[in-house]
């Protein structure tokens, strides 16, 4: 059985990716959770599960994935579901979710990922709502090409998983969104994992700095 390692899932991004993945499609899996020290680099402590000090990382016996990424593409090959079985699906989800992987660091610095609270932005710069908007515009296309009610198509899929933490973002921040993409963030907060993830998010110690 695969063992997932995250963080708090208050905060952690990363961690909640591959384990939403896991869970919507339910894959077995043991989380093993570590916490991130108060106001401390808790990479030493990673590092005695995780070769970059880093989370997410997945243990399959003696094999170690260390990247959200290369976790999922992994878990892929075990289970095909965990991306779309239409080659047109498959291609733009994999596209939009490297995308997702690699950009959108305005959107990251300013609108930190914490599940539990809700706040509202005094001003959004233009370089956020240019993330937004190229988000926005991703999620449309998605769901309108592939005409589902996920992102590529009738089927959860790893592309979903992908931009979960944006979900987040967009209610704690109050983030505007499309109509057609605010139904897939509103079909998102009520999937049983998002709210298993929120509600176990709410029961762990805070960080304070």
């Amino acid at each position: 059985m695969y063992i997932l390692w995250i963080a708090n899932k208050t905060y952690s991004s990363w961690s909640l990716r591959p384990w939403i993945l896991l869970k919507a499609l339910d894959i077995p899996f043991n989380e093993q959770l570590s916490y991130f020290e108060d106001g401390k680099n808790s990479h030493e402590k990673f590092k005695t599960f995780s070769p970059t000090g880093l989370v997410p990382c997945l243990i399959d016996g003696d094999i170690t994935v260390w990247d959200s990424l290369a976790i999922v593409e992994y878990i892929a090959e075990d289970y095909a579901q965990a991306w779309p079985s239409d080659k047109t699906a498959r291609a733009w989800a994999r596209s939009a979710a490297a995308e997702m992987h690699s950009g959108f660091a305005t959107l990251r610095n300013i609108c930190t990922m914490n599940c539990l609270i809700r706040t509202e932005l005094n001003e959004v710069a233009l370089e956020l709502q240019s993330d937004i908007d190229r988000i926005d515009a991703l999620w449309s296309e998605g769901l309108t090409k592939f005409g589902g009610e996920w992102l590529a198509g009738d089927q959860f899929t790893a592309v979903d998983a992908f931009y979960a933490p944006v979900v987040f973002r967009a209610q704690t921040y109050g983030l505007k969104f499309s109509p057609v993409s605010q139904r897939w963030i509103d079909r998102m907060l009520k999937l049983p994992a998002m709210v298993e993830w929120m509600e176990a998010g709410a029961q762990e110690p805070k960080i304070t700095h």
